[in-house]
């Protein structure tokens, strides 16, 4: 059982199970700018899965892979809560997953850096 496969794997089936329910099902009950929110922790939430399958894939690091990952947990999963619930202070949480996911391409950066 390979881990980080694993975690590949649902980062990526999360973000378009959660993709989809925005676009049918919180479609016409919640405000278009809620939405917006929404669409944008899916949008965020997509890209560093797929990253998270590339990295894996290729065998990087593993700190890299679990910044992106808790990157989307906080990032995306905060803008999913607060869109769906609309309770603001749930944003304050966005940026901490933000600063993961630059922390994530950050190490990659780095990694580059290293390589010879």
């Amino acid at each position: 059982m390979d881990f980080f496969k694993i975690i590949a794997g649902l980062a990526g089936f999360s973000g378009v199970v959660i993709g989809a329910f925005g676009a049918h099902g919180l479609k016409g009950k919640i405000s278009p700018e809620m939405l917006k929110i929404y669409e944008t922790g899916v949008l965020y939430h997509l890209i560093h899965a797929a990253v998270i399958v590339f990295l894996v894939s290729t065998g990087k690091d593993s700190k890299t892979i679990l910044c992106f990952l808790a990157g989307i947990m906080l990032f995306s999963g905060s803008l999913y809560a607060l869109a769906i619930t609309q309770i603001k202070t749930l944003g304050m949480i966005t940026p901490i997953g933000g600063v993961l996911f630059l922390a994530g391409w950050f190490l990659i950066f780095w990694d580059g850096i290293q390589t010879k």
